[in-house]
């Protein structure tokens, strides 16, 4: 009695794109390095997916993927940079130490990400009660909604925060 081993069709799905996709990330991120690390991530996602059935269109799938972690990696590089600028207008004697800074922006990513969960406008709401102190009244009239959606936006998003920090 043989034994017949499955192939594994992650295992192939790498092996028939993984070139393809990293010259793909290559292109658009001008470095082979940073291509590399994200088609890595790429397949790390499929591995934790584990599509049910062979692909009908593994390409469009991989790319879809990878467009998502170049998203979120142009945006992480813009939020660095704004960092990045804003520590360069701070007087020497104000400047965080090295240890406090990677902790900044570390914290700086964590809030890009929850700000990233909410609608446009449920964000905005939030932003402005908590970084220009704006009263529900005020949001709603900025907004140009009702006073009840500004509070159930403001509360939406205090709920969000609440459940990511203090997961179920």
């Amino acid at each position: 009695m043989s034994l017949t081993v499955q192939p594994d069709p992650v295992a192939e799905l790498y092996r028939s794109h993984h070139g393809w996709l990293h010259g793909w990330l290559r292109r658009k991120l001008g470095c082979s390095d940073k291509a590399a690390d994200l088609a890595h991530d790429t397949f790390l996602r499929v591995l934790a997916r584990r599509p049910a059935s062979a692909l009908e269109q593994p390409r469009a799938y991989l790319g879809t993927i990878a467009r998502g972690l170049l998203i979120d990696h142009w945006r992480r590089r813009e939020l660095e940079q704004a960092w990045l600028d804003t520590l360069a207008t701070l007087p020497q004697p104000q400047l965080p130490s090295l240890e406090e800074r990677a902790i900044l922006l570390e914290t700086l990513h964590a809030i890009d990400r929850m700000l990233d969960g909410l609608k446009p406008a449920v964000r905005q709401a939030f932003l402005w009660a908590q970084l220009e102190g704006l009263s529900c009244p005020r949001i709603a009239e900025r907004l140009g909604v009702s006073l009840a959606t500004a509070e159930r936006y403001v509360a939406q998003a205090l709920r969000h925060c609440y459940a990511l920090h203090f997961p179920a």
